[in-house]
C-alpha cells in the first residue's frame, strides 16, 4: 500500500528485511497480516563474527539455521522461528540483530514481556542502533505501557532523528495517553519525513477528528482514499464521519468498498482496542452502525 517503512515491529508493512512497520503493535502485525519482518543478523557470515571460532562444520550448521530461521519467520510459523533463532543464538550470543529477530518473533506470538527481555539484550550488545528501541516500544504499547514506550521512541529519534516510523509509533503512544495535540505533532513529523506515509497520514486525521476538527479530518481521509482505495482504514472513517455531518448516501457508498476490504471495521470493540481509533471516530460509526 505503500505506507511507510517497515518496524522490525514496525506499525506497521513490509518494506525490506531491516524491520517491522509500525506503529503501534497490533496495528503493525494486522498490516503486515502477522508477519514479522527480520533482520538480517551480521552472522549471515558466520566467518565474520569475532566472539566466536566455528569450525567448517559449525559454520554450516549456523548458515543453515540462519536460512531456516528466515523462512519461518517469514512464512509465519512463529514458534517454529523462535526455537531456530534460539539454537542460533546458542553459537552466537553476542549478535544483537538474533536477539533482536527472536523478539519479533515473540511479539507475534503475544509473547510481549519475553521479547522486552530481547530487545534489551539487543539494545546492551548494540546501544546505537535505533531499531531494538523501535521494536521495543512497540511491545510496550501492546502491554499499554505508554510513557516507556514514548522514552523508547524518543530514544530512536536522539539516534535517527529523522525515523518517521518512530515519529508515528511514538504519536500512537501519545494517543494512548489522550494526548492528542502531541499525537498529531508527531504524525506530522513522520508526514513532513515520508509524505507518502499513508499510515501516519490516516492517524493525523483521525487525531484531528478527535481534536474537532472535521472539516480538516474529512479532507484528509478523501485525499487519502483517491491516493489508496483500497485503504480499508481511510474509507470507513471517512463513512463514520460524513454520516455523522448528515451525508448518508456518499458515506453509505463507501461503506460498500470497506466490507469488501476488511469486515472487521463492523466490530466497535476491535476499532476501539486493536485498531485504536480515538474515542469521537469510533462514537461517529457506532452512530453508523446502529442506524
Amino acid at each position: 500500500m505503500g505506507m511507510g517503512k517497515s518496524v522490525s515491529v514496525r506499525s506497521s508493512l513490509i518494506i525490506g528485511l531491516k524491520r517491522l512497520l509500525l506503529s503501534c503493535l497490533i496495528i503493525s502485525l494486522w498490516l503486515t497480516g502477522g508477519a514479522a519482518a527480520i533482520a538480517d543478523p551480521t552472522a549471515a557470515n558466520p566467518n565474520s563474527s569475532p566472539q566466536v571460532e566455528l569450525s567448517r562444520q559449525g559454520r554450516q550448521t549456523v548458515a543453515n539455521l540462519r536460512r531456516q530461521a528466515f523462512q519461518a519467520s517469514q512464512a509465519g510459523r512463529f514458534e517454529e522461528a523462535e526455537a531456530l533463532w534460539s539454537d542460533l543464538l546458542n553459537y552466537l550470543p553476542e549478535e544483537p540483530a538474533i536477539w533482536s529477530n527472536r523478539g519479533n518473533v515473540r511479539v507475534s506470538q503475544n509473547k510481549l514481556e519475553a521479547a522486552l527481555m530481547d530487545y534489551d539484550k539487543a539494545i546492551e550488545l548494540s546501544p546505537a542502533e535505533p531499531d531494538p528501541y523501535l521494536n521495543r516500544g512497540a511491545a510496550l504499547e501492546g502491554l499499554e505501557r505508554w510513557e516507556e514506550a514514548i522514552a523508547s521512541y524518543s530514544q530512536v529519534l536522539a539516534i535517527s532523528p529523522k525515523d518517521a516510523a518512530a515519529y508515528n509509533n511514538r504519536g500512537n503512544a501519545q494517543a494512548g495517553l489522550g494526548r492528542w495535540e502531541l499525537a498529531l505533532e508527531d504524525f506530522q513529523s513522520a508526514i513532513e519525513l515520508n509524505p507518502n506515509f499513508a499510515l501516519a497520514r490516516v492517524n493525523a486525521a483521525l487525531a484531528l477528528y478527535q481534536l474537532g476538527d472535521t472539516t480538516e479530518a474529512i479532507r484528509r481521509f478523501r485525499n487519502l482514499t483517491r491516493k489508496y482505495p483500497n485503504f480499508p482504514d481511510a474509507r470507513a472513517a471517512l463513512t463514520a464521519a460524513l454520516w455523522n455531518i448528515g451525508q448518508q448516501g456518499e458515506a453509505e457508498s463507501n461503506w460498500v468498498a470497506v466490507v469488501g476490504l476488511d469486515r472487521r471495521y463492523r466490530d466497535l470493540e476491535w476499532l476501539a482496542t486493536v485498531r485504536r481509533w480515538p474515542p469521537a471516530m469510533v462514537a461517529a460509526m457506532e452512530k453508523f452502525l446502529n442506524l
